[in-house]
Parts: structure tokens; sequence; C-alpha cells
């Protein structure tokens, strides 16, 4: 009948008209939303007309014959726009700094040719001693350059620095080219390859690039939303998931790229989907901001993906940036991390702390000579206990604790030495 809505027509104007109003209105309405069903006489009447049919006034009834909706109604559907709204935001804002890294190498081409063989007795009482008998074989004829793979990454400054995985990276015999969401490309030069995280750094020429900004990751929380974007597959450029922190301070061990494993620790786990290709690519916050880089997956798992906290990110970027390299402390031990099965086995003191043992090797020692360990006094079968007055434990092992340090930065470590614990103090120095 002419002059009424249907309940799905006032739900679709009730959607337009929350989502035009949301960003005016959500300040009054977060406050309202934690225990008012209505809103007060003042700040519903700085509602539009169309939208105060729908909503209870504190003051008294919404208008005669009109459906209506109190703020504890209102709450779902406010909070699912606003949601909705900010992640495609995030990845209007983020997509177009976030590029494909494009794999190349050059392989060696082979040809197809016959070869002549030896005569064959059995083909000689058939054929003659003039027959030739030849078999099809392969030869090398020459190189050309091939796309053996690709990755991801995401632009950092407006002067082409790249942010990517170490093992995206990691050929140093491959060439590399960056696509941006413009399908722009770029060759790109790999400025330095993080030998303790898995992070590489690249530059493209160029200028006003778009770029992502950092956020920090010693903030994040779980069950924060979040977003990841990447070269899915190697395929799809710029696909987009989203989940939610499932975990933090996870460790883990994964391939290095090489062949090998590396091991890494205090990363952030989602249950984002991440697919092959889109290491490299970031993970975002509904600001945004960038809180990780995609690494690695659970073969075999279902929602289990893992990303290197952003601000280990930033100390590798600063240092490329102001040094030209990269610099990591350095303590100069061999360790393995006690626990209560390898105190057991050894009949240890403590189930905590690294213990300071030898390679397998003759020339893998202990403590390097020279060292800053070895300056201090530290010798084989050692337990470092505590650096600066937190335990090291499976959780926060001797590499993650120094990786948290600087050079030149003097520490406090506790040892168990001969039996008896001591606390030194260290002054590191620059990895070579």
């Amino acid at each position: 009948m002419p002059g009424k809505k249907d309940p799905a027509s006032r739900f679709v104007v009730l959607n337009l008209i929350l989502t035009a109003a949301v960003a005016t209105l959500f300040g009054f309405t977060a406050g309202l939303v934690a225990g008012n069903d209505r809103l007060s006489g003042s700040i519903y009447k700085l509602l539009p007309e169309a939208a105060r049919q729908f909503i209870e006034p504190a003051s008294g009834p919404a208008q005669p014959g009109a459906q209506k909706y109190s703020l504890q109604q209102l709450r779902g559907q406010l909070k699912q726009i606003t949601g909705e709204q900010a992640a495609i935001e995030v990845v209007k804002k983020a997509s177009p700094a976030v590029v494909s890294i494009v794999i190349s190498k050059d392989m060696p081409v082979y040809e197809q040719y016959l070869a002549p063989q030896d005569n064959n007795d059995f083909f000689q009482q058939f054929f003659g001693n003039g027959f030739q008998f030849n078999t099809p074989q392969y030869r090398q004829n020459g190189t050309e350059k091939q796309e053996i793979g690709a990755g991801s990454g995401f632009l950092i400054a407006a002067d082409g620095y790249i942010v990517t995985n170490r093992h995206v990276v990691a050929d140093e015999k491959a060439s590399y080219t960056v696509v941006l969401q413009d399908r722009r490309k770029f060759e790109a030069k790999v400025l330095g390859r993080d030998s303790v995280s898995d992070i590489a750094v690249l530059k493209i020429e160029g200028t006003d690039f778009p770029f992502v900004t950092l956020g920090d990751s010693d903030k994040l929380q779980i069950g924060q939303s979040v977003i990841a974007i990447g070269y899915a597959l190697g395929r799809f450029s710029n696909s987009v998931s989203s989940g939610i922190i499932s975990g933090l301070q996870r460790s883990l061990t994964a391939n290095d790229g090489l062949g090998g494993s590396q091991g890494l620790f205090d990363v952030i786990q989602s249950d984002a989907a991440i697919n092959p290709g889109n290491s490299g690519g970031p993970l975002l916050n509904l600001k945004g901001e960038v809180i990780g880089v995609n690494v690695a997956i659970v073969q075999g798992s279902q929602n289990i993906s893992f990303s290197l906290p952003i601000n280990d990110v930033k100390t590798v970027v600063s240092s490329l940036r102001t040094t030209g390299k990269i610099v990591r402390p350095f303590l100069g031990v061999r360790f393995v991390m006690v626990s209560k099965e390898l105190q057991d086995a050894n009949q240890l003191p403590v189930d905590h702390g690294a213990l300071v043992v030898r390679g397998q090797a003759q020339t893998d020692l202990a403590v390097m000579p020279g060292s800053p360990a070895d300056l201090a006094g530290i010798v084989e079968n050692d337990i470092i206990l505590e650096i600066n007055g937190k335990a090291l434990t499976d959780e926060y092992p001797l590499q993650l604790a120094v990786t948290k340090l600087v050079v030149g930065e003097t520490v406090k470590l506790k040892l168990l030495h001969k039996g008896q614990e001591k606390v030194i103090e260290v002054k590191l120095t620059e990895k070579k």
C-alpha cells in the first residue's frame, strides 16, 4: 500500500543511512552502544529525518506507523557495516603498494639430435656392414632466461624500497622483476638478505611510488582482525584474504629456499589464508598498517599461517638504509637450548637456558676466539640462564634474545659457570 515500507526495503534504507552516517555518528554511538538502548533526545535531533523513523529516541516513540529499532538491535548491523567498510578501505589503500616479484634465471636449452652408434652384428647380418644405426640424444644448445618462480613484496617508501622474504630472493644467480598493481615492471636490486630472519630488502629505481605504513607489532592482540595480500600461487596478483590473529610469539622451522631449513621465532600466527606465492606479502590491521610479513604455512593444515613481526623488519630496513648493510649483534657461542629431556639425559642442574657446546666438526668451537663471549670469560659447558634479567627458554631462545639487542650494547648475562651462578657483562660486536 502507498506510504508503507516493507521490512526488506526498510533494511536497505537502514543500510544506506548507516553507511553514509557512520563516520559522523560513530563517536556518539560508541559510547551509547555500551549500555543504552535508546538515543538521547539531543543526539536524536542530529540524525537525518530519514533515519529518525527507524530509531527510538529517549524522549518518545519513533514516527507513528514506523518499525522501531533500538540501539540494542542496531548494534550488530552497525558493527558489520563498519568492519566491512574498514576492510574495503584497507585493501584500496594498501593494494597499490603490494607488488609481485617474478624470479628469472638463465636456464639451459636442450635440443634433440641423432647420434651414430657402433654397428651391431645383429643389424649387420640383415643390413650389411654399411648400415649406420642412429639413436636420439639430447645436448645443451645455449641458455635462455626463464621465469622459475614468483613471490610477493610491498613498497615501504616512495623511493622504491621493497620488503619481502629472504627465501623469495635466495638465489643470488637469479634476476628479479617487480610488477606493480598497474602492471608497470621494474628490474629490482637485492640490497640485503638477512641471515638471522627471513627478510630481504629490494630497491627499484623511481620516485613517487605508493607505499604502506608500518605499524607496531608489539601491540598485537589475539583475536585482532587482520588482512593478507599477496601474489597467490604465483598467478593471482593482489589476492586478499582475512582472518584473526590466532597466536603470538610462535616458533617454527621453515624452508629457507635453498634446500635447507631456518628457525623462525616470535612469529605471528593467523588464520588468514596464505598460499604459495603469498610469501613476502603484508599482513595488515584494520588501520591499514603493516604488522607482519607473511612467511610460512603448515603443510596439510587448514588456516594456520605465520608472519614475521614488522618491528623486527624495521630493524633490518633501518640498518640497510643507514649503513648500506644489515648489521646484527654478535655474541660468539654455539649452543643448544636446555629442555627437560636434555636436563634428564645429561643430569643438568637446570631445565632452561642455553648450554654452550661444540659443533659436530672439530673446527666448530663452543666459543669463537676473540668474540665478546670469549673476552667475557664464557667457556664450553657454561649455561647462559638470563639476558638482561629475562630467562632463556624454548619460547625465548638465545638467538631471539640477541636479535633484540644492538651492536655496541653492553648486556648482563646470568651464567651457571662450573656449578656456580654469576652475572657478567658483555659488550656485543657486529656479526661479520
